[in-house]
């Protein structure tokens, strides 16, 4: 589906080590102890772990294994004066307008050989910098846009009069400290959808701990926490250093590394669900001996729809979606059974496909 996320956060917070761990090669950014050691965002792409789609390979064996992917961005750090051009900032406020939504990263630990550019930790100061700048720079953009809606709405454009006070809505929010997401609902953002507004996008905390906090929360990950829960937010709380440890390992040596660790699995497979979550996003199964593939929805989308996510033409010649559970597919052990039991339903255009659906589709085109 092509679905984006831009990672962000003040210089040295642990962006790059976080990305560089996602990707685990797919993509790798320069990781070093000064500011704007990342001058280009890089790009990734993340599989985003499904423990459903062994549990579905166990009983039907197939040549290929494909989960589903999220695209990232590294996004070179954000100082104090982005919004007016400090520190590259108009470049690196510019990468984030092309991202789904905001992966904000906030340094939740101490560690006197890393230097924080504002020179202690206080992850609300960290968080507050951030999103100012991001506001500042939305201002300056609805400032942009309510001067052009007002000329075209004064010369009569019954389009441009009715998007007005939208316009002048969000440009007051703005002013005033409010971020777009907060400020205008769903109906509202896609009437200021050209403007591209930075706050617009949903956002998930990631406070990043060092390795003796993983098990209980710091002081500081609490503040992001009740900070989130504040906004209607979410967060998710990972060592940045250790992930990366575990991304160099062996895969058969890692269950030993995260044991050591209190863990039950890396924090990256639950900041990748946290990111998949956080896009609204949903995940339907296709299972078949040449490949098993998990496939991308928006929560709520119609069998066509789903169909249209592997091929334009299945959606247009859609005719019917056969569907079936895991738990069912777990219980008869293969199609055919399951189909004698009378366990797979033939669904129409009007179905809303559910989470964990396995399908197949038929068309005509």
């Amino acid at each position: 589906m092509g679905l984006t996320a831009g990672i962000v956060g003040l210089p040295n917070v642990g962006k790059s080590t976080i990305f560089n761990a996602l990707c685990s090669g797919s993509g790798r950014a320069e990781a070093a102890n000064y500011p704007f050691c990342t001058i280009d965002p890089n790009h990734g792409v993340v599989p985003v772990p499904d423990e459903r789609l062994a549990r579905i390979t166990a009983v039907i064996p197939t040549d290929k294994i494909v989960p589903a992917y999220l695209e990232l961005f590294d996004i070179a750090g954000l100082v104090r004066g982005a919004s007016k051009g400090e520190g590259l900032g108009n470049q690196f406020l510019g990468h984030i307008k092309s991202v789904d939504a905001v992966v904000h990263v906030v340094r939740c630990f101490e560690d006197g050989d890393v230097v924080h550019v504002d020179g202690g930790i206080d992850p609300l100061r960290d968080i507050s910098t951030v999103d100012t700048e991001l506001m500042l720079k939305d201002f300056e953009t609805a400032d942009k846009g309510l001067t052009r809606v007002s000329k075209a709405a004064k010369t009569g454009d019954k389009e441009m009069k009715g998007r007005l006070a939208v316009y002048e809505k969000i440009h007051d929010a703005l002013g005033k400290g409010v971020p777009a997401r907060k400020a205008l609902d769903a109906e509202e953002l896609a009437v200021v959808a050209d403007m591209h507004l930075l706050t617009s996008k949903p956002v998930l905390y990631v406070t990043n701990v060092g390795e003796g906090d993983l098990q209980e929360d710091n002081k500081y990950v609490k503040a992001v926490a009740d900070h989130a829960a504040g906004e209607g937010a979410s967060y998710v709380k990972i060592c940045g250093k250790a992930e990366s440890e575990i991304a160099e390992l062996p895969p058969e040596e890692r269950a030993d590394f995260l044991d050591s660790l209190g863990l039950k699995e890396p924090g990256l497979n639950v900041l990748a669900r946290g990111i998949y979550k956080l896009l609204g996003l949903e995940t339907f199964f296709t299972a078949g001996k040449e490949e098993n593939r998990a496939w991308t929805i928006h929560a709520g989308a119609t069998a066509p729809q789903a169909a249209g996510v592997i091929h334009t033409d299945f959606e247009k010649g859609f005719i019917r979606a056969d569907v079936y559970s895991l738990a069912d597919l777990e219980t008869y052990k293969s199609e055919a059974a399951i189909r004698a039991a009378g366990k797979i339903r033939s669904e129409g255009r009007e179905y809303v496909v559910k989470d964990g659906d396995i399908m197949f589709f038929k068309f005509n085109v």
